[in-house]
C-alpha cells in the first residue's frame, strides 16, 4: 500500500507533514483510514442524491430535470462524436460519467468545513476522522486502475484480442518491435500519470490551504478555497476526459 502525505497542525503549533495515514481505527485488523471515511460519505451522498432525483423524475420534466437531462445528453452527443459512434457512446457513457461525477464529489466534499479538522487527539497526536481523498495515492491510483481496465478493454472487445495485442507485440521488423514496445511502456504508464496527476494536484491544494491559513488565518484562504472548489472540477473533467480520448486511442485500428 502506498503512503498518505498527510498536512496537519502539529501540537506545538507549526505544521507537520507526514509520510503516514490518518489511521482512525481498525475493522478486523483492517486499518480504517480518514480518507477511506471520505470517500464512504462520497458515496452515501451520490447514493441518497441519485435515489431523490429517481423519486422526482416526472414524464413533464421540470427546470431541474430539464438542464440535468440537457446535460447529460450533451456529454452523450459528445462521446459520441469523439467516438464517432453512439453504440461505443453507450458503452462507456456510464463509467466516463461517473468517474466526472465522483472525483468532481469526491474533490469537494475534502473541501466541506470539518474535514481535516473534526477528530481526536491521540497520544499528543491529533487524527481527524475526514481527510481529502484524492490525497491518498491509494484512493487514486484505484481510479487509474478502473480508467485503465475500461480502456483496455475498449480495445479487446473493438478490435479483437489478437489484433489488438498486435499494437504491442509486433515481430514483422525491427523496427515495429521497438515501436510496439514503446507503445506498451505508454500504456503502463498511464496508471502513473493518472493517479500521481490527480493525487498531485489535489494535495497540492490542500497543502497551499494549511499552509496559508496558518500564517493569514482569516482573509486570504477564501479565495483559495473557490480556488480549489475550481481545481477540484478541472481535475474531475481532465481524469474523464482523458479516459475517454484514450479509449478512442485503444479502439482505432493499429496504424502500419
Amino acid at each position: 500500500m502506498f503512503s498518505l502525505i498527510n498536512t496537519a497542525y502539529a501540537e506545538g503549533g507549526g505544521i507537520h507533514v507526514a509520510l503516514k495515514p490518518y489511521i482512525v481505527g481498525e475493522f478486523f485488523g483492517i486499518p480504517i483510514t480518514a480518507t477511506l471515511l471520505t470517500t464512504w460519505l462520497t458515496m452515501a451522498i451520490l447514493i441518497a442524491l441519485a435515489i431523490t432525483i429517481r423519486h422526482q423524475l416526472s414524464a413533464i420534466p421540470g427546470k431541474l430535470q430539464s438542464m440535468m437531462e440537457m446535460l447529460i445528453g450533451g456529454v452523450f452527443d459528445y462521446m459520441s462524436d469523439v467516438l464517432e459512434s453512439r453504440i461505443m457512446a453507450r458503452k462507456y457513457f456510464g463509467v466516463v460519467m461517473t468517474i466526472f461525477i465522483f472525483v468532481l464529489t469526491l474533490n469537494w466534499v475534502g473541501l466541506l468545513p470539518g474535514v481535516t479538522s473534526i477528530g481526536y487527539t491521540h497520544e499528543g497526536h491529533f487524527i481527524p476522522f475526514l481527510y481529502p481523498a484524492a490525497t491518498d495515492l491509494n484512493i487514486t491510483l484505484a481510479f487509474a486502475l478502473i480508467a485503465f481496465i475500461t480502456i483496455e478493454m475498449a480495445g479487446f472487445v473493438t478490435l479483437g484480442f489478437f489484433k489488438y495485442a498486435g499494437k504491442f507485440i509486433n515481430f514483422s521488423s525491427p523496427l515495429a518491435f521497438i515501436i510496439g514496445l514503446i507503445e506498451l511502456i505508454s500504456e503502463l504508464a498511464r496508471l502513473i500519470s493518472f493517479s500521481f496527476r490527480l493525487f498531485g494536484n489535489i494535495f497540492a491544494g490542500k497543502t497551499l490551504l494549511v499552509v496559508i491559513m496558518f500564517f493569514i488565518p482569516y482573509v486570504v484562504p477564501v479565495p483559495l478555497i473557490a480556488f480549489e472548489v475550481f481545481v477540484g472540477f478541472i481535475q474531475a473533467f481532465v481524469f474523464a476526459i482523458l479516459t475517454l480520448f484514450f479509449i478512442k486511442l485503444a479502439a482505432a485500428e493499429p496504424q502500419h
